[in-house]
């Protein structure tokens, strides 16, 4: 059974514009592991991609629960990648749902749809 669907877009040039400022934004959304590779990455338009994925997916997520952003914070959502790429989503404290991720990218946008099932 569907328990939520959440959604999320957000402009790539949104955080182009505060990661020139400074990395705050990667450290509060991003978890120990979504940090390490984020940092991986060499290219600037791929960080600015998967930092702009990770934020919405972690938004959608959040509407998805109907709890919104500040109940739960975005170090309770990890969004990694299985063996072929697909993007995957684990929230602590909700393990016993299924999250259904889908995260896309436009040359402008980012957006990302979660589904949880129990």
């Amino acid at each position: 059974m569907i328990k939520g669907i959440g959604i999320d877009i957000i402009e790539l040039e949104r955080i182009h514009n505060s990661i020139e400022k400074s990395d705050r934004l990667a450290e509060r959304v991003l978890t120990e592991r979504e940090l390490e590779r984020y940092a991986f990455f060499d290219n600037k338009r791929r960080r600015i991609e998967y930092l702009a994925g990770r934020f919405a997916a972690k938004e959608a997520c959040a509407k998805a629960l109907g709890t919104g952003i500040g109940k739960l914070s975005f170090q309770h959502i990890e969004v990694m990648n299985d063996q072929q790429g697909a993007p995957y989503i684990v929230v602590e404290g909700y393990e016993e749902y299924t999250f259904f991720l889908s995260i896309s990218h436009s040359k402008q946008y980012a957006v990302a749809q979660v589904i949880i099932q129990d």
